[in-house]
Order: structure tokens, then C-alpha cells, then sequence
């Protein structure tokens, strides 16, 4: 066990989970590569969870940076104005297409979903809130109230009365074989019997992921959530698009995933990617249900002059390349060439996404575990999760090459090869 590691769980929660059999120490990045302590050198295809959106020492967002640290002024708080707060928050609000739309910035994806949870139960003086099966939203203790995945979830208390939904379990023996119509029927049909039977008056909203992170990138039929905003519209209940994952062109045929769908949200939560590893987060909503709550309410440090610059430079970086076009070009090399090498390697059950977001289901959590140390050793980054811990999900940065993507599809389809052949052997 290397020095680092020990004074790791010495200090830090057992619960903080590292890559890896010998968990690595990244020490500096550049581009869509990263090397760790003993130099050796990465692709990454998990960009820090998806947080390295437009990858490393992108001169951009550190000249933007070093501007605003060359003022002073690290922190202000918003009982001041603050322009780069402003300029975010007018991007942000015309590219969301919500109408009337007004932004507030936090640190994290968990904060937003916070946040948008505390809106909704506002304007609609209801506790109820519906989620997905398979969903994740956070650590916190209403986020975790919204998140279903059993091995994210620490506490059966929760601030809300939740119900939750189908839309990403087609594996479920009464979804085997269903076309997507009629997947999405079945889905509508459970939705319209869960607010007959199962809540009592007004409920909140719906919070949803378009493409689920942590489960694994699974994700709903294209179409599911229009189907269901139907519903929900009847009753007036909101519904609240979790983006912290899939915004800002990651899927390559949208935007914002929830736009896969046909759908205008009244409330879109972001984080990781925007600002590139500086810490932040936010929602954009209909300003009506924005200005609503009576008291008076701040984040201290969410879209500080520092998180702001960063940000700013990071989103004008991925208009003004089409990184959108880019993830949807490089993406398609990679799944179509998983997709085929799926065809003869019976270790895989499934390969889905979109974009630059695409997952690879093995067969158990030993295979996804294999995969991880094969695919290091190779010198490519990946990630694991599903809900029963046998996925493998990668998002490379949104800057990704041609040549990448076919040097990261190699790496994988080696590693895939390995674990078939070895599982042959059993």
C-alpha cells in the first residue's frame, strides 16, 4: 500500500471509494490526458466524473481565472452585484429555452437538486415529489430521499413523501420485449395509477435525469418524459430536469438531454462540466416559481467571481467550437464500433448512450472491476456504476479527437476481449 493510500484511510471516510486496486494520484493534465504519480500517462474517458468537460490546462478558462485572481477579488458574496454572475446567468437562461427564465448558482449538482426540490414544494405546498427508479441526485438528505439506487442511500428518513417511477428497468421481466411505444404506454399507464392510488392531493413534481449517471447511463426511450409531462401538465404538477450530467451538448443530438424528448422543463439543474473542475452548480427556472419563496435566501459561495470566470470561459469554449457536433462525431465512432465488437463477445449484455456518454454492461461486478484494472494498465481512465455495480460508463471530455476516440474504442474492445476469453475459460 503506497504512503498516500495510508494516510488516505487514516483520515478520510471508508465510505470515500477509490478506483482501482492501487488507486492512482493524478498529478497534471493536459488535454484529454492526465498522469498520475509515478508518470505515467492516461486517456481520459472519465473526465472526473464528467466535471473535466473541455479536458486539462485549457488556456481559456486559466487566463479567465488568473484575470479575476489578478483583481483581488476571490469572493464578494451576492449582497454585491457581480457581473460574471449576471453574464452566466443570461447565457444560461436564453440557452435553457425555459420561458422567463431566472438562474441560481450553488456549488454542486446536489445543491441544485436541493434547491429545485425546495422550489417546487413552494409553489405547490406539497411534500410529494416522484422520481425515477434507478435514479441519482446527490448526498444530501433530500436528495437522497429522490435518489433510488440501494447502494447510494444511507437513510430510509427523508423530508419528502416520494414515489418512483418506471423508465429506465426494460430488464424487468414485464418490460422484456416491448417495443419503445409500447414500453412508454406501460410507463404513462404506471404513472396515471400511482397518482390514483398512491398520493393523496397536489403533488410537487416530477425530478428526473434524462440519462441516468450513477445507474449506469441508462436512460428512458426518447419520448418517455413528453409522455409523461402529458400527464403531470393535467394536474399541474412541475417537472424538474436533473442536467448536471447531461447538459451543455453532451449527448450530441441535444443540448440539454431533456431536449432528446421534445420537453421544455420548468426547472433544469446543472453542475460538474460548466465549470471545468471549479466548483459549480445551479438552476434555471420560470421566473415565476424562482421569485416565489418569501424568505430571503443566498449561497455563499455559489457563482463566486472565481467559479464565475471559470465558467463563463467554459461555456463560451463549447459554442464557439460546436463541442455539441463534436461529442455527437466522436461518440458515434465509439458506440457503433462497441456495438459491433458486442456482436462476438458474449461477456457484454449491453452497450448504450449517446454522445460522448456511453456505457458497456458486463455480465457481473467482478467483469466491471476486471474491465477497470485492464482498461488503467492499457492507460485509459473509465468509471464503473449500475445498479447492480456490473456497468462501465465513460465520458470523455467534450474536446475528444477522431484519433482519441479511436485509440480510447481500441483500448476498451482489448479489454472487453480479454475478460470474454477469460470468461470462456471458466
Amino acid at each position: 500500500m503506497s504512503e498516500l493510500l495510508a494516510r488516505h484511510r487514516a483520515v478520510m471516510p471508508a465510505w470515500l471509494a477509490l478506483n482501482y486496486t492501487e488507486p492512482i494520484e493524478i498529478v497534471s493534465g493536459k488535454g484529454n490526458r492526465v498522469i498520475d504519480g509515478d508518470g505515467k500517462s492516461y486517456l481520459d474517458f472519465f473526465a472526473g466524473i464528467l466535471t473535466n468537460m473541455i479536458g486539462y490546462d485549457v488556456p481559456e478558462v486559466r487566463e479567465a481565472v488568473e484575470r479575476q485572481l489578478a483583481t483581488g477579488v476571490v469572493h464578494t458574496s451576492t449582497a454585491y452585484l457581480l457581473r460574471g454572475q449576471v453574464e452566466l446567468a443570461e447565457k444560461i437562461a436564453r440557452l435553457s429555452g425555459i420561458p422567463d427564465a431566472k438562474v441560481f448558482f450553488t456549488n454542486s449538482g446536489t445543491e441544485a437538486n436541493e434547491t429545485a426540490l425546495l422550489l417546487a414544494t413552494y409553489a405547490r405546498k406539497s411534500d410529494q415529489v416522484l422520481a425515477m427508479r434507478q435514479s441519482y441526485h446527490g448526498r444530501s438528505f433530500g436528495a437522497i430521499s429522490v435518489t433510488a439506487n440501494r447502494a447510494w442511500k444511507n437513510n430510509s428518513l427523508s423530508p419528502l413523501n416520494v414515489h418512483f417511477l418506471h423508465g429506465t428497468d426494460r430488464h424487468l421481466t414485464q418490460f422484456a420485449g416491448l417495443s419503445d411505444a409500447d414500453y412508454v404506454k406501460a410507463c404513462v399507464d404506471d404513472l396515471r395509477h400511482v397518482l390514483a392510488t398512491s398520493v393523496s392531493n397536489d403533488v410537487a413534481a416530477l425530478i428526473a435525469e434524462p440519462i441516468q449517471g450513477v445507474g449506469g447511463f441508462t436512460m428512458a426511450p426518447d419520448g418517455l418524459f413528453a409522455a409523461y409531462k402529458e400527464v403531470l401538465d393535467e394536474q399541474g404538477i412541475l417537472f424538474v430536469s436533473d442536467e448536471v450530467q447531461t447538459g451543455w451538448g453532451r449527448t450530441g443530438s441535444a443540448f440539454f438531454g431533456i431536449q432528446n424528448h421534445g420537453v421544455t422543463p420548468d426547472m433544469l439543474t446543472f453542475a460538474k462540466g460548466l465549470g471545468n473542475g471549479f466548483a459549480v452548480g445551479g438552476v434555471v427556472a420560470r421566473g415565476d416559481l424562482m421569485d416565489a419563496p418569501h424568505a430571503v435566501g443566498l449561497s455563499t459561495f455559489g457563482g463566486n467571481p472565481i467559479s464565475m470566470a471559470a465558467a463563463n470561459a467554459t461555456l463560451d469554449f463549447v459554442l464557439d467550437h460546436d463541442l455539441q457536433a463534436n461529442a455527437a462525431r466522436t461518440g458515434a465512432i465509439i458506440i457503433k464500433g462497441l456495438k459491433e465488437a458486442a456482436e462476438r463477445l458474449p461477456v457484454v449484455k449491453e452497450v448504450r448512450g449517446k454522445g460522448l456518454m456511453f456505457a458497456v454492461e458486463l455480465e457481473s461486478p467482478a467483469q466491471a472491476s476486471r474491465f477497470m484494472e485492464e482498461t488503467k494498465k492499457a492507460g485509459l481512465l473509465a468509471g464503473k456504476g449500475g445498479l447492480y455495480g456490473n456497468a462501465i460508463r465513460m465520458a470523455p471530455p467534450l474536446t475528444l479527437t477522431v484519433d482519441e476516440a479511436v485509440e480510447g474504442l481500441g483500448i476498451i474492445v482489448t479489454a472487453l476481449e480479454t475478460i470474454n476469453a477469460e470468461a470462456a475459460a471458466q
